[in-house]
């Protein structure tokens, strides 16, 4: 689980985070990169993965864990690159991404997070 201060609640932070357009696709998990961050506050981050994805709650909740997980442990060794100078990110899953493995979810997010550019 990530700490609060590391978290994306509001829906208008949600929101702004989508207005930017600043986003990546690999492997069935979209991720969207808010502002760059001009102070230290660490970076916010949101899991989201829809209705349409999948009906069933437990399907998308797994998906959610894993890609929860995989940036958690990125984040503790100090292996997202340049992820941290940005405000606000959010993990999109899809359809592609609910029967992978934690393994290869773990190398979409680094490949995700290597596309970013400072």
């Amino acid at each position: 689980m990530l700490k609060k201060e590391y978290r994306l609640k509001n829906k208008s932070a949600f929101a702004a985070t989508y207005r930017i357009k600043n986003s990546f696709h690999c492997g069935g998990i979209t991720l969207f990169a808010g502002k760059l961050s001009k102070n230290d506050s660490p970076v916010k981050v949101g899991f989201v993965v829809s209705k349409k994805t999948h009906k069933r709650a437990v399907k998308r909740n797994r998906l959610k864990r894993l890609m929860r997980e995989s940036f958690r442990l990125l984040q503790k060794s100090g292996n997202i690159g340049c992820a941290d100078k940005f405000m606000s990110l959010i993990f999109v899953g899809h359809e592609r991404a609910l029967g992978k493995s934690f393994k290869e979810i773990n190398s979409i997010i680094v490949k995700l997070l290597g596309d970013l550019k400072c």
